[in-house]
């Protein structure tokens, strides 16, 4: 269970205070799958780097498992990340030098997944996303958009994270693609309970999310 209480977030800026988040309050229960959609500059981006803990609320809590997570130090954030969490990123965000089964081998071992199954266990995923084994020996620069995404979908598998937070997965693939994409991920939280939210602009995958929040100047205006 994820609950956000009375958040806000405010940053500073050569113009003075912006406002990103205005008193947020939204609740997700565990295998759920939700979807955040608005404007650009609505505030979705900035309210899933406070969930993943990449950042912390100005005021408000973020409440995941009966853990405040925002009140957490540095270190236990971290642990937070690598533990409960996979990132799911419109870019992508693989290491171009690394091939494929390479990028998911390195996020066991962030995750402290033991040396000696990391081969299988990134084979496995990257085999269960519906990249081929050969696929599997490219570097990112030999996939394609949807092959990537792919890619991206197993790393944030690789630790069996509780909660799946993905920002823009479809937006730079073709809708037959993206289609995949919101299908894979549909599946995930059925087969795996996994709990996922997404943002997107993307208003007919979000019509086939569980639930969807909509954020306009920072605040949810429907549940």
């Amino acid at each position: 269970m994820l609950t956000v209480e009375n958040v806000s977030k405010t940053f500073s800026t050569p113009g003075g205070q912006v406002q990103a988040l205005k008193d947020v309050n939204l609740s997700v229960k565990t295998g759920e799958f939700v979807s955040i959609i608005g404007k650009s500059g609505s505030g979705k981006s900035t309210l899933l780097s406070i969930l993943g803990a990449l950042d912390n609320p100005s005021t408000g809590s973020i409440i995941v498992d009966e853990t405040e997570i925002n009140k957490l130090s540095g270190g236990n954030q971290t642990q937070y990340r690598a533990k409960k969490i996979g990132f799911v990123f419109q870019q992508y965000n693989l290491v171009p030098n690394l091939t494929a089964l390479e990028n998911v081998m390195l996020a066991l071992e962030f995750g402290g997944y033991p040396s000696s199954s990391r081969l299988d266990r990134a084979s496995q995923l990257l085999a269960s996303v519906g990249i081929e084994e050969d696929q599997q020996q490219r570097r990112p620069s030999r996939l394609s958009g949807g092959q990537q995404q792919r890619v991206s979908i197993a790393r944030a598998l690789a630790n069996q994270p509780a909660y799946i937070l993905a920002d823009e997965p479809t937006g730079n693939l073709d809708s037959a693609t993206g289609k995949k994409i919101f299908d894979l991920l549909h599946d995930l939280s059925r087969s795996q309970k996994t709990t996922i939210i997404v943002v997107t602009h993307d208003l007919e995958i979000a019509g086939k999310t569980d639930r969807t929040f909509t954020l306009k100047d920072g605040k949810i205006t429907t549940k």
